[in-house]
């Protein structure tokens, strides 16, 4: 046998090996036996390196330094989940599923791992690319360090798809994080908090080969890709196994809410014996067409939900109330705590959301109040032991001025919170918006961070976001950790930002009730700043999805003289203010005005072409028939509900050929 074929048979060996011990749980040999193959396979790669491969067994070691991890942009949304605490509230979801879609509806059960979501990219069977969360649109190249995760195939087996991505969780097992914290303290250094947190941690670390050390797991639940093949979501899981990746073997196929019920009641005593992190159950129609029928909301899936276990409660003293100032001057009041462990974690604070939770609950200086991080990442306090209440305490007084800048607070009726109007001095309400400005979804400045936008306010360098088209490398340069290459970096990205497309830079403003689904609306209706500007509320509230609080909202923020001023600035520093000719170009009026629906499978086109096809002409996309559908575009297997609603209601229904002359 040639040195070419032993290299590439060792391979083989060490990648049926690695898949038998860290995807089946099943070793067939010993580590001692693997160890001596991996050795042979490196010496053999180190005398003959024409021979290298990066998916090569022996790089599961590590290495590769990474200083600065490159920002990627997501082909598909990392969308989030809502959630659900009550068997209500997951019979509440599946009555409005049934009003979408028709027939019957199966659902996959599946357990939901606490670590750090991650999406994989593989070409011909081969891993490219490892992609964190991030913000759900764009995430942080981890590459080299999910590389070293043994349970990650870097080769795969079967009848795999061409290009595809997968997206799972990286897990850290209980087994192997509390070996890693005696080794910790036996060296003298401060155990890691909990699992999770140290999943999630692993995956940022410079150096690779430290990643290695590190026993994560990645299991994996959800396929991406054009023409797969595949039907359903248990499918899919199956599929996924095949192809060589640990996919948990838990999950459970059910045809009712009452057995994704028993899944859930089973799983809540059962999960203390799983060797990983869970916090609850995920729930997800099954079959692919109908997921596709159901679609999406601005921030989640309609055809999946979470249901999250009881969450762990503990009890501790309120110490003090702090008032905090946020971007639109919304005032947050925040309980300051003895410290306690909860659900892996020393809690110190407590949101308390507004007056009128400090007055329902009661809540005074001294308490023992009960704490709760469920499925929040903030914890809330849930109640107080009046039993344990101190003899002399007092009522909480909300405060009336800002804790700032000392102005009288306002509170407008029917809102939960109060408000410090002093919109243009209170400092706290600068740095906030200047920080929503260069934010991920917004302006994504690189070399910018909230740190750093506050030493240049305080150190009165900016007074609004039009000031840091004006700023220069001298300047920033004097600041705290602010090195030369940190000075280029930023001068750079504030200068990149130039190219930010006109909805996003809307939703930049920070004009309050305008986020990024509303601000998308706004900039696809009125095309320019000077449009939006100069709408009246009426105008404004005739824009699909725009309520009064809304177009109330925009008109204040155009009636003011500084933001005008602000915006003016903007526009001579180059900043987009309207959509681009290459945004306008395909797009017309002609379905203006037109409620339509899709529903069914095509042959040209994909469903999302065609819902933008239907956007960039005007026309908006619907979930659901009603009187106000102007017409259905069908495709095959349309269901018979909706035909017969349809027919009842004198609703056209055309094919997507129709539907394309109809925009020619």
């Amino acid at each position: 046998m040639n040195v070419k074929d032993k290299i590439n048979q060792l391979r083989v060996e060490l990648r049926a090996h690695n898949y038998n011990y860290y995807v089946l749980d099943n070793p067939t040999i010993s580590d001692y036996e693997f160890d001596i193959k991996l050795k042979e396979l490196q010496a053999l790669e180190e005398q003959n390196p024409e021979f290298f491969d990066a998916n090569s067994p022996t790089q599961r070691v590590g290495g590769e330094v990474t200083k600065n991890f490159e920002t990627v942009v997501h082909e598909n949304r990392m969308y989030s989940l809502d959630n659900s605490y009550s068997k209500e509230d997951l019979q509440d979801w599946e009555k409005r599923i049934k009003k979408l879609v028709d027939g019957d509806i199966q659902y996959t059960c599946e357990l939901k791992y606490d670590g750090a979501s991650i999406s994989l990219i593989y070409e011909n069977g081969v891993l490219v690319k490892a992609v964190t969360r991030g913000d759900g649109f764009q995430g942080d190249n981890v590459t080299a360090n999910v590389k070293t995760i043994r349970s990650v195939p870097l080769q795969l087996q079967g009848d795999y798809p061409s290009k595809f991505e997968i997206r799972g969780e990286i897990v850290l097992p209980f087994e192997g994080f509390n070996k890693m914290n005696e080794e910790r303290v036996l060296k003298g250094e401060e155990p890691y908090r909990n699992p999770r947190n140290t999943a999630s941690g692993s995956l940022k670390l410079q150096d690779s080969s430290e990643v290695s050390k590190r026993p994560l797991e990645c299991l994996l639940y959800s396929i991406k890709a054009e023409n797969l093949g595949i039907d359903s979501q248990f499918e899919s899981l199956e599929k996924a196994r095949a192809w060589g990746f640990k996919v948990p073997d838990v999950a459970k196929l059910v045809n009712s809410i009452d057995e994704v019920i028993e899944f859930i009641e089973y799983w809540d005593k059962a999960r203390h014996i799983l060797p990983y992190e869970t916090d609850g159950v995920v729930v997800k129609v099954n079959s692919l067409q109908q997921q596709e029928e159901l679609g999406y909301t601005a921030k989640a899936p309609r055809w999946a939900i979470a249901f999250k276990f009881k969450a762990e409660q503990v009890s501790t003293t309120l110490n003090s109330i702090t008032y905090q100032v946020g971007r639109t001057g919304a005032i947050t009041p925040v309980a300051n705590l003895e410290p306690v462990e909860l659900a892996g974690t020393t809690v110190k604070r407590a949101s308390l959301h507004n007056a009128d939770q400090i007055e329902k609950l009661d809540i005074r200086i001294g308490d023992e109040v009960y704490v709760e991080k469920g499925g929040e990442i903030i914890p809330k306090i849930l109640g107080v032991d009046l039993s344990k209440r101190p003899e002399f305490s007092l009522p909480t007084k909300y405060i009336t001025h800002c804790p700032e800048c000392e102005t009288e607070l306002i509170r407008k009726e029917g809102e939960a919170q109060h408000y410090c109007p002093n919109y243009n001095g209170c400092k706290p309400q600068i740095i906030g918006r200047i920080q929503h400005f260069i934010s991920r979804k917004a302006m994504d400045i690189e070399g910018l961070g909230g740190e750093t936008v506050a030493l240049l306010v305080n150190a009165g360098l900016i007074d609004n976001y039009s000031d840091l088209y004006e700023l220069t490398k001298e300047e920033v340069i004097p600041l705290e950790r602010m090195a030369e290459k940190s000075a280029d970096n930023l001068i750079e990205g504030i200068a990149l930002s130039l190219n930010i497309p006109f909805e996003r830079v809307l939703y930049a403003l920070g004009i309050r009730y305008v986020g990024e689904t509303v601000a998308k609306k706004l900039a696809k209706h009125y095309k320019s700043i000077e449009a939006i500007a100069n709408a009246t509320e009426e105008d404004l509230i005739n824009v699909d999805e725009i309520g009064a609080k809304i177009a109330e909202s925009v008109v204040d923020f155009f009636s003011s003289h500084e933001n005008n001023i602000i915006i003016e600035r903007l526009k001579q520093f180059g900043v987009q203010l309207k959509i681009s000719e290459e945004q306008l170009e395909g797009q017309t009026n002609i379905l203006e005005g037109q409620s339509i629906v899709v529903s069914g499978v095509f042959e040209t086109i994909s469903r999302n072409d065609l819902k933008k096809l239907i956007e960039d002409n005007g026309g908006k996309v619907s979930s659901s028939i009603s009187s106000k559908t102007s017409f259905i575009v069908a495709g095959d297997n349309m269901g018979p509900s909706k035909k017969d609603k349809a027919e009842k209601l004198h609703i056209d229904i055309i094919s997507e050929f129709d539907f394309l002359q109809k925009i020619k």
